[in-house]
């Protein structure tokens, strides 16, 4: 539980709020009750592996069972894939479905600001410390920020210097890339000069067109810090102590469901509440987050972004073909067409 008091019963205020029970929670903050919910009671790592399998998929999907259906996913994938062209069919099926829920939600999410403000401006009023509900918020953004910054240094940084990466050349090339990113929320918009500018900078078009966009669905290292630290937040939120192994089996199980997770605003959130679901925890949490969520996805866009860049110099490093003859020829024949030297 919480050690303030005060915090769980926010929580559960703003939680009574978006279930439309925020009137009672009004009346017990005013007399000062402070009695939370217990916690869940931790899965043992035998209870959790046992999960995984499911028994129906639909049955999976109505409860949210984010572990299951992947699961089911991935076996699912390996079957098209082992019958060949036969699956073609089914897989325009799941890629049009995919089109039109993305479509439904991207419907919903703009609705969504105007809940979310009239959620927040009700808390605010209805609360002694008035703006000071937002400190936590304003925590968990910085909290989010500063993790980037710090894989950012120690991560990506060191496989830069580790494979030779010009960096002054590498930073010119990114920047504006990363900038687009960063101000559009979106990876997708920044793919067409991410692409280019790493032609220009030294690496092959074929490899670029490949693992570029590979990198999109696979790479997603700015998203999954956001969705572990956000998990972690709602269950302390909550009150709900996850023991280590779960939080492991939920790193993993974060690394493994953010693959091929659109490149478009708040595509995560659909993550997110599908694992604060499988790990008993009140999905209704996300409302806190979704205040500030445009902040956070800014930040983990670009490291996206960014990420994924690197990650196509070093491949091209990998292979010896950064600026090798093939590279010199296709920029000299783009010279001859644009008028526009390479980067280098």
């Amino acid at each position: 539980m919480p050690t303030d008091p005060n915090a769980a019963l926010e929580y559960r205020i703003q939680v009574d709020l978006a279930t439309q029970k925020a009137a009672d929670a009004a009346v017990a903050a005013s007399q000062g009750l402070t009695a939370a919910d217990p916690p869940a009671k931790p899965k043992t790592f035998g209870e959790i592996i046992s999960h995984l399998s499911p028994t129906s998929i639909i049955q999976a999907m109505a409860e949210g069972d984010v572990l299951q259906i992947v699961i089911f996913s991935v076996i699912f994938a390996l079957a098209c894939t082992a019958i060949g062209k036969k699956a073609k069919p089914v897989l325009t099926w799941c890629q049009s479905l995919a089109d039109i829920m993305f479509r439904f939600t991207e419907y919903v999410m703009k609705f969504a600001p105007v809940g979310v403000g009239a959620a927040m401006a009700y808390t605010i009023a209805h609360n002694e410390k008035g703006l000071g509900v937002l400190t936590n918020l304003g925590a968990l953004v910085l909290t989010l920020y500063g993790a980037l910054i710090v894989f950012a240094l120690l991560v990506l940084l060191p496989i830069a210097l580790i494979f030779r990466v010009p960096l002054k050349d590498f930073f010119n090339a990114v920047k504006t890339p990363a900038t687009i990113a960063f101000a559009t929320t979106s990876s997708e918009s920044a793919l067409p000069r991410a692409m280019e500018n790493l032609a220009r900078l030294g690496v092959p078009r074929r490899i670029v067109g490949f693992v570029l966009p590979t990198g999109y669905s696979f790479n997603l290292d700015g998203t999954t810090l956001y969705l572990s630290l956000a998990s972690i937040f709602v269950a302390q939120a909550a009150g709900v102590e996850l023991s280590w192994i779960q939080q492991i089996v939920m790193l993993a199980t974060l690394m493994l469901t953010s693959k091929g997770v659109a490149g478009v605003p708040r595509a995560s959130l659909v993550i997110l509440l599908g694992t604060l679901a499988s790990f008993a925890l009140p999905v209704e949490g996300v409302i806190l987050i979704l205040g500030v969520d445009e902040l956070m996805d800014m930040a983990r866009t670009m490291i996206n972004v960014i990420g994924n860049c690197l990650a196509t110099v070093v491949i091209a490093k990998w292979e010896n073909a950064f600026r090798n003859d093939e590279w010199e020829r296709e920029e000299a024949e783009l010279e001859a067409v644009t008028g526009q030297p390479a980067i280098a």
